[in-house]
């Protein structure tokens, strides 16, 4: 009896081990069962489709169907509806759009190292169905990465500030107070756009949105994407490309303003030689410009550091490698996928509408207020200084370096073949590269 009963509490617990170890053999079972079922759900089967059904689907897939056929309820990634006129003949305007920014950079070579890659990443941010300027394309990645970040415009900085002699302004330091004039640009342009938007009802601008279309008159592209990048993406398109193109047409814009705002004998005025600068001075002016920026404005400290390490990588001496790949290679890459990022908000949706038209237009006042504050400033200056200032060189205080100071030295020897203001025009021309550092730092600030 003892044996039987022995004999069958072993049966039992033998089977409930087999039965426990069998249990989540049999799960694994079905989840393996399942998993197939979901693949072979999931892994589309193709079916044989006559000849005239597959020409039709190709047909379809065409971005001549795209053109001809919006599609409905199609928003951007702001969330705004895309219309059907940004699906089809909007994308149209932008390729002529960019054929025009490409006669703009390669016939008259304005700005061509930015406004060709832009002009490029346009064309094809308004290919339909390819969604390159997607967050999955590649423009829209390299935005991401780059302009979303804020990194591009910060290496461009590093490239800007190892290419850049701050001597002549520490020669002649007074004419900081030039490149600070021709910031007012920037600041009156901020107060018309709120003005317009109050009062007028073509234009909604926020206060954002006109900071960051007040820093065109800065005349700075790296700082304009910068900021927009910062309070206005949906505008940075727009506010880029008319940053880009103003600078190109500093020789058109500006000396219609100095002639205006100067007389023949002012602009004959001859300045004094300027003193040379020794290293340890060039050396501890990026150094100090840093310091000061941390403690008074910390919002420009990316800019002003960028800016600040490159130059003082150019005057130190003793990183020349370092140097080089900042003025030549590294600056290269990164305008290209700068470039390319920036045309990625070309589309059609974000390019086309009122608010562009407002931006070019309050961008060009900007900038020609930068350029009359900067010339009715050194006619001050001229006036109250013992030494003569040529109120010409007052127009460089926009950062447009060296373009501004090369308009300056052309205007003065149109007046006075002998006279030579290109080193002079430099001063404020630098300065003005800072000044506009400092003018984003305070928006950036603000807003």
């Amino acid at each position: 009896m003892k044996k039987l009963l022995l004999t069958i509490l072993m049966s039992a617990f033998l089977g409930a081990v087999a039965l426990i170890a069998d249990t989540p053999n049999n799960d694994a079972a079905q989840e393996s069962g399942g998993a197939a079922q979901g693949a072979q759900k999931a892994e589309k089967v193709y079916t044989p489709k006559p000849l005239s059904d597959m020409f039709l689907e190709l047909s379809k897939s065409t971005g001549i169907s795209a053109l001809l056929s919006p599609q409905e309820n199609v928003k951007n990634e702001f969330g705004k509806e895309v219309g059907p006129f940004a699906q089809t003949w909007g994308r149209l305007v932008m390729f002529v759009i960019c054929f025009i920014l490409f006669y703009l950079g390669i016939v008259k070579q304005y700005e061509p190292l930015l406004l060709l890659p832009i002009a490029f990443g346009g064309l094809l941010a308004n290919i339909p169905i390819a969604d390159m300027a997607g967050p999955n394309g590649f423009l829209g990645v390299l935005y991401n990465m780059g302009i979303a970040s804020g990194l591009f415009p910060l290496l461009i900085f590093m490239g800007v500030g190892a290419m850049t002699d701050f001597g002549p302004l520490l020669a002649n330091p007074k004419t900081s107070l030039l490149g600070g004039a021709a910031q007012f640009g920037i600041f009156g342009t901020l107060v018309l756009a709120v003005v317009l938007s109050k009062y007028t009802g073509f234009f909604e601008f926020t206060m954002k949105q006109a900071g960051a279309i007040s820093i065109i008159g800065g005349a700075d592209g790296p700082t304009s994407i910068f900021v927009a990048s910062r309070l206005a993406p949906e505008l940075l398109g727009a506010i880029a490309v008319s940053a880009y193109s103003y600078m190109a047409l500093v020789p058109l814009i500006q000396p219609p303003i100095m002639r205006a705002l100067t007389t023949k004998k002012e602009r004959e005025i001859k300045m004094t030689q300027l003193r040379e600068v020794g290293k340890i001075e060039k050396v501890l002016f990026p150094i100090s410009l840093v310091v000061l920026c941390a403690l008074f404005l910390p919002d420009a400290a990316p800019l002003m550091g960028a800016l600040c390490f490159g130059n003082l990588a150019r005057e130190c001496g003793v990183i020349e490698r370092i140097n080089d790949t900042l003025q030549n290679s590294l600056i290269n890459i990164v305008t290209i996928f700068l470039g390319l990022a920036v045309g990625s908000k070309l589309a059609a949706d974000k390019f086309l509408i009122p608010e562009t038209l407002g931006i070019v237009v309050l961008g060009l006042i900007a900038f020609s207020f930068g350029t009359a504050a900067g010339v009715v400033m050194a006619k001050i200056m001229n006036k109250l200084s013992k030494d003569p200032i040529n109120p010409l060189i007052g127009s460089a205080g926009v950062s447009a370096v060296p373009m501004a100071a090369r308009v300056s030295q052309k205007e003065a020897q149109k007046a006075n073949p002998h006279n030579f203001l290109l080193m002079h025009a430099m001063g404020p021309n630098v300065s003005g590269v800072i000044g506009s550092a400092v003018a984003a730092g305070v928006l950036l600030s603000l807003f």
